[in-house]
């Protein structure tokens, strides 16, 4: 056997350098159609997602028979409340999914999954999370991150063959990318892949690896170092859990979910077969970003959950509770908030689902929807959690355990304001995912003038790029003047009882607004204007109430053919778009009335230590220790805290 050479130190990278790994990962080329793209170039097109993408009827069927089976499993064998009080989900619990199939929703039944649709599994991971959120968060880091996933896209058939049954059923998986030190810019990915013979040594430390402390294979993204033969770049492989040099040496405990199995895992010469690498070397980003396009979609299935579960108590509680001889439900200021987390656990309902069924069409390009989808959802399910707490006054701020402990219902309103804190950072952070969808949102403009804002390119490429820049706005521009949106009959199908027409009217013109915006922006900034991240921020907010409520008077038109709460869910819809339309018009006035560079000098001034004398009169409570922990390559000197469930 060769000697494997010593790991290179952690690379340092450059701004630019960073962007560059990064815009090599994405997907390119756009070869399907997109709804949320075309939104924000100013075009509403309506056609491709009306009328309401539905299941096949076996889909549907098989799909309805998983979710009867997980009722019954959830209200008979978990119990919440255990879960959150000892931090772990039970054996016996991890065992009975295993048994169920839940392992295995999205596997294809020829390797013993399931084979549900996304719009079943997600309605799964709805019903699971509502019983234990560590419960859908253990489901959907196995199969919307984990192993199965990418396999499913870039694996070969031997790998598929060899894998996929046993995640259907028996084998827990986790995806590991974070590092101590690197977070959203992989470019500093500091674990390496060195090639060695027909092997790989993988070396270095992960962390916040959910599912990781009873995981049983891994996805695993590293370095392999460029050599002769080897393109390098970072890599994705599967990897063996009790495979010799993996130390799972920390599970950490968080805020709220406090059943998942997260923990801090170290590979010391560890030896991986290159048949188990996953597409090239090099893929691994784009491999990570390609699963995540639908892998994404779990997070707004547990928002779902939890907005029903917001409206069912703050309705039940309002109803009970008097103050000044009237349910609380009937004063103005109780009223709003329940109005707010009906309508908008409407639009999440909708947002999940649309996206979903676009995901198991594969008829469009769900890249920016699911982002959008993960985004919205996240930010308003912890909007939504708040509101009931502050619906539920003192008892919304007192545990479940101690509620029942006096006596009266165990409401763990709390527990979801904390267990669902963590969505607005999994998976992308709000911010990144403000910068993410911002660059497919103006894919477009930079395709045409992107050498055109470009400091570092030639005068002819700056000419050549201008030219074709001329060509695509003098087309697309003329566009943006009129439409539908400005003619009073436009999109009348959706006018009944309730009139959901106006709004869609609205969210046309309001693209097209959105869109001169865009531009107007690039027009000013041009090469600055990556760095105007507030700016980017409030466009892509801007997009994602467009799309919520395209997705909600779809959902009500689709509820009101199917004869299922029409009237209803048109009511729910046209609220939601009132409320809406208030919060859009407030992110345009934004846009360009606002404190960014002011906050910007003032973030100087903090960094400098100028306001320093604002911190004093208050004591620190925490610790010493470094901020970051040392990730220095090298044999683990803790205990193994791995606990495979078998």
């Amino acid at each position: 056997m060769s000697a494997v050479p010593e790991s290179p130190s952690r690379p340092t990278v450059t701004e630019r350098e960073a962007r560059q790994v990064a815009e090599a990962a994405r997907e390119q080329d756009w070869r399907k159609p997109s709804f949320a793209k075309e939104l924000f170039l100013g075009r509403l097109r309506l056609d491709l997602i009306h009328p309401h993408p539905l299941p096949a009827d076996e889909d549907a069927q098989r799909g309805e028979e998983f979710l009867a089976k997980l009722r019954d499993f959830c209200e008979t064998k978990v119990d919440g409340a255990l879960i959150e009080r000892e931090g772990r989900i039970p054996d016996a619990v991890i065992d009975g999914l295993k048994e169920l199939g839940a392992l295995g929703m999205k596997i294809d039944t020829k390797y013993g999954g399931l084979g549900l649709k996304q719009v079943y599994y997600n309605k799964a991971l709805t019903l699971a999370g509502s019983a234990s959120p560590a419960i859908g968060v253990l489901l959907s880091a196995h199969q919307s991150i984990g192993v199965p996933q990418p396999l499913k896209l870039f694996g070969t058939q031997e790998q598929k063959e060899r894998f996929l049954p046993r995640c259907a059923r028996t084998d827990i998986s986790a995806f590991l990318l974070t590092e101590p030190d690197v977070g959203s810019d992989p470019a500093r990915l500091a674990m390496t892949a060195v090639p060695d013979g027909d092997d790989y040594v993988l070396d270095g430390v992960k962390l916040w690896t959910t599912n990781g402390v009873v995981a049983d294979l891994l996805v695993v993204m590293a370095r392999v170092p460029r050599s002769e033969g080897h393109r390098g770049g970072i890599t994705a492989f599967v990897v063996e859990t009790n495979s010799p040099g993996i130390t799972v040496e920390n599970r950490n405990a968080f805020m709220g979910l406090r059943g998942i199995e997260n923990g801090v895992t170290r590979f010391h010469r560890v030896r991986v077969p290159a048949a188990h690498r996953i597409g090239e070397e090099g893929q691994g980003l784009k491999i990570a970003l390609t699963t995540l396009n639908t892998g994404r979609l779990s997070l707004p299935a547990s928002c779902v959950a939890a907005g029903k579960w917001c409206l069912k108590i703050a309705r039940e509680w309002s109803a009970a509770r008097e103050q000044w001889g009237k349910p609380i439900a009937h004063h103005e200021a109780v009223g709003s908030k329940i109005s707010f987390i009906a309508a908008t656990t409407f639009a999440l309902e909708a947002v999940s689902t649309l996206s979903s069924q676009m995901a198991d069409e594969d008829r469009n390009d769900i890249r920016i929807e699911g982002a959008l989808a993960k985004l919205y959802a996240s930010e308003m399910a912890w909007r939504i959690a708040d509101e009931l707490v502050q619906i539920r006054g003192g008892r919304g701020f007192e545990t479940a355990e101690s509620l029942r402990a006096r006596g009266e219902r165990a409401v763990p309103a709390e527990q979801v304001l904390r267990d669902l804190r963590i969505n607005r950072i999994f998976e992308g952070s709000t911010e990144i995912m403000h910068l993410l969808i911002a660059r497919e949102a103006v894919d477009a403009h930079l395709s045409v003038a992107g050498d055109l804002i470009d400091p570092d390119k030639s005068l002819s490429d700056k000419a050549r790029a201008g030219a074709g820049a001329g060509v695509f706005y003098a087309k697309w521009l003329p566009r943006l003047i009129a439409g539908p949106g400005q003619l009073p009959g436009a999109f009348g199908e959706f006018k009944h009882e309730v009139d959901l027409s106006g709004h869609l009217r609205y969210v046309e013109r309001t693209a097209r607004r959105l869109a001169r915006s865009t531009f107007y922006g690039m027009s000013r900034w041009q090469g600055r204007m990556e760095t105007k991240q507030g700016f980017l921020g409030r466009i892509v907010d801007i997009g994602a109430e467009l799309f919520a409520m395209s997705a909600s008077c779809v959902r009500a038109d689709l509820l009101r053919r199917q004869g299922d709460h029409g009237r209803e869910a048109y009511q729910l819809a046209d609220v939601f778009c009132r409320q809406a339309r208030i919060r859009i018009e407030e992110l345009f006035n934004r846009l360009w009335t606002n404190t960014d560079d002011l906050d910007r000098t003032v973030v100087k001034g903090v960094l400098s230590g100028t306001y320093e004398w604002l911190e004093r009169g208050v004591i620190d409570p925490s610790g010493d220790g470094p901020w970051i922990a040392d990730a220095t390559p090298g044999p683990s000197r803790r205990e193994n805290v791995h606990r495979p469930v078998r």
